[in-house]
């Protein structure tokens, strides 16, 4: 499981530093090779290369019939790229993903279960913001978030 979150800034070619704590094991789990796409948030997704593949074999199997399914296929598969770490330990992020997700400079890097997740940074500091002056008060969670105690 990842977790946590680092500031991380990105070079002036698009590559980000994945951070130190996170290297040893993306090189032993998946020999560096992930996989990043967008998500509806504007941020970012990097799945090791082997947790992609089960999210793959899952949207694959959804029915694109329906409208929602097939949207989230299209920007899911669409928009994805395979990078591999570099020696010091960074991928280089394509410009498109780049402007998607609003990424210039400053981004923030979060591990979330799986995969991590990538936000510009200033996009992140309001989303927590917003989280902490009253979004997150359970008004709209699905039940079984309602019984979870933290």
């Amino acid at each position: 499981m990842f977790i946590g979150g680092s500031t991380v800034n990105l070079d002036a070619k698009g590559r980000l530093a994945l951070p130190t704590r996170y290297r040893g094991e993306l090189t032993e789990r998946c020999n560096g090779q992930v996989v990043m796409t967008v998500h509806s948030d504007r941020a970012l997704l990097l799945y090791p290369r082997p947790d992609w593949e089960d999210v793959e074999r899952k949207l694959a199997r959804l029915p694109n019939t329906n409208r929602v399914t097939r949207e989230l296929q299209l920007m899911l598969f669409g928009n994805a790229a395979e990078l591999e770490m570099d020696k010091n330990g960074r991928v280089l992020i394509p410009p498109h993903l780049r402007a998607l997700a609003g990424l210039d400079k400053r981004v923030m890097f979060l591990g979330n279960g799986n995969k991590f997740e990538i936000w510009n940074a200033e996009v992140w500091e309001q989303k927590c913001n917003d989280y902490l002056s009253g979004s997150g008060d359970g008004a709209e969670l699905p039940d079984a978030l309602r019984e979870l105690s933290i």
